[in-house]
This record gives structure tokens, C-alpha cells and sequence, in this order.
């Protein structure tokens, strides 16, 4: 089956904006031949894309989905068009990524002017959340992922290692006093991150020569945000272990104690995923490119196993 990009694209136009009238203005186009391109776009089809009422235009589930294929095919017709017709380095289209919200706010989007200011023409949308999105369904080109990967059929790009730190507040160490070993760890208490609300136990986390251990620990607060898990722990009410990046503000300024170096949970891998196809394309490349260089300064290589073996060993002599 074969349809026009221009039908797709104003379907797509319609989607956004929610409204014939505005599409068929941002189009240049008579409402009524933007309302009848969708009309024969659902004949062809066999389905229907839009719920039409006289105040709102929403995606049906199968107009949903054709979006997210559409914006994609779109965009990917763009640069094959500025192939001939744009200088070399010129790049169009949409490009949707996703991010985890600290990353996004300290760290990329202080630096995303000088990315759009080269490429004026891309249209970036950025989604930050801390849950794992689903990058296939969900349309995204590539989406930046703190932790060990488990998605099969996605293509991985290994940017580094995020250093985790143990912190509290002075105030929390005024009451409770400052942890040496794990043994004085019994009359402390974690604040928990979990992606949910439930579960299990709060858990420390440390490195040993066999690898991985936990220690279970008191919790009086859990939180599913990495703001909250942050603010909670400045507001005393228990440690965190977290990137180091993430906190070393908060520790020069004295807001935040380090505590317990050799017990640190281990590094958290950060990387780059996207979809498994034969060409990515140059907008993607680039985008991926970028966030290399902007990402570098905040991130350690890999440490060897060896030298990871040694750090362990140190922690638990």
C-alpha cells in the first residue's frame, strides 16, 4: 500500500496542532482540502486516525501509532531531500531522544543553545523522565540510560561510567553522628529510591572482591524521583548514594557530607541506546556525537577488571 508523503505530512500537522483550521493555516491550505487529505488518508488506510468533534481533533490508538511511524519517515525524507537541495553539513527533521531528568537539567539542556544554534534546522524534542521509556513504541531515535542495559534488539553506544558517593547532611549528622564501617551502619538510615512506590527493603550497596554485596538498612521515607531523592536528604532525612557529578556542588558548598569512601556502591554504566538499523542517520550521529563531547567531562572510562578487583580489596581489608 502506497500513499503520499504529503498526506502524512498534514496528518501529522493536524495531529499536533489538534485542530483542522490551525493546520490548514500553518499549511497554506484551504480547510477543506486539509479535512479531505485525511479523509482519503483513513479510506486507503481502512481505519480511523482522528476522533472529530466541533471543538477538539484527538489521535485514535491507530492514529497514535501511525504518528509516531509517520514523524519518522517524515523526517527521514527531509534529509534524504537536503542530501541534494542543503550544504553537506545542514541537517533537518524532527529527532526525539529521552534522558534521565538530573543528566537532562545540570548537564545537557545548559548546552543544547550551542547544539540547535549549529542545526537551526532540527526540531528536537526531549523527554526527561527517570522511568525506562520504550524507545521503539514510544518513536524516540536514541535515549541516554544510566545502568545496566537488559533491552535485546537495541543498538548500545558505552559513553562511560557514572562514580557513585555516599552523602548526608550536617544536620543528619548532627543526630545520628558519622558512619565509619558497616558495622556502624545498624543505627543509620537510608532515604530509598525505588521506580515505584513498595518493595523491598532499603538496601546500601558496596563493592567486595566477589562483586556486588547489599547491606539491608532503616528507612523512614522512599521516594521515585532523583529531585526528591536529592531534597530529601538535604532536608536530613537519612544518606543517599549517588553520582558523584550530581553532588559535588552541593558538597563544595558544605550542604552535603561525603561519607564512607571505601564503601561506595559501584560505577553505573551510561550509554547511548537506539534502534537497530542498518544507517543512522546523520541527525541522530550528530546528536550522539554531541552528547559524547558534552558528556565527557562528568564521566570516567571503564575502569579494567583488575583495577576494580583492587578497589574492592582495599574495601574489604
Amino acid at each position: 500500500m502506497a500513499f503520499e508523503l504529503d498526506a502524512l505530512r498534514t496528518f501529522v500537522t493536524v495531529a499536533e496542532l489538534a485542530s483542522f483550521t490551525r493546520a490548514a493555516e500553518q499549511l497554506g491550505r484551504p480547510k477543506a482540502r486539509v479535512s479531505t487529505t485525511v479523509q482519503q488518508l483513513e479510506s486507503e488506510l481502512g481505519t480511523r486516525l482522528l476522533h472529530r468533534t466541533t471543538r477538539t481533533v484527538r489521535l485514535t490508538p491507530d492514529g497514535e501509532q501511525l504518528r509516531e511511524r509517520a514523524l519518522l519517515l517524515l523526517a527521514d525524507a527531509d534529509e534524504l531531500q537536503s542530501l541534494f537541495h542543503q550544504a553537506p553539513s545542514t541537517l533537518r527533521g524532527r529527532l526525539r531522544v529521552d534522558m534521565p531528568i538530573a543528566l537532562a537539567r545540570e548537564v545537557v539542556i545548559p548546552r543544547l543553545p550551542e547544539f540547535l544554534a549549529a542545526h537551526p534546522q532540527l526540531d528536537l524534542e526531549l523527554s526527561t523522565t527517570d522511568r525506562r521509556v520504550d524507545l521503539v513504541h514510544e518513536g524516540f531515535d536514541c535515549v541516554l540510560r544510566v545502568g545496566t542495559l537488559q533491552d535485546s534488539g537495541l543498538v548500545a553506544r558505552r559513553l562511560g561510567e557514572q562514580w557513585q558517593t555516599n552523602v548526608a547532611s550536617p544536620a543528619y549528622i548532627a543526630v545520628h553522628g558519622t558512619p565509619h564501617t558497616l558495622a556502624d551502619l545498624a543505627s543509620h538510615r537510608l532515604v530509598r529510591y525505588a521506580p515505584a512506590l513498595g518493595g523491598g527493603p532499603a538496601l546500601w550497596e558496596y563493592t567486595t572482591a566477589q562483586g556486588l554485596s547489599t547491606l539491608p538498612m532503616a528507612s523512614v521515607v522512599t521516594v521515585t524521583g532523583t529531585d526528591a531523592y536529592r531534597d530529601a536528604c538535604l532536608a536530613g532525612l537519612g544518606i543517599i548514594q549517588a553520582p558523584a557529578y550530581w553532588l559535588r556542588p552541593l558538597i563544595a558548598e558544605g550542604a552535603l557530607v561525603e561519607l564512607m569512601p571505601a564503601f561506595c556502591a559501584p560505577p553505573m554504566p551510561v550509554s547511548l541506546v537506539y534502534p537497530h538499523r542498518r544507517h543512522v542517520s546523520k541527525r541522530v550521529q550528530a546528536f550522539m556525537d554531541w552528547m559524547d563531547a558534552v558528556l565527557r567531562p562528568y564521566l570516567q572510562a571503564p575502569l579494567p577488571d583488575n583495577e576494580l578487583l583492587s578497589r574492592a580489596r582495599s574495601a574489604s581489608a
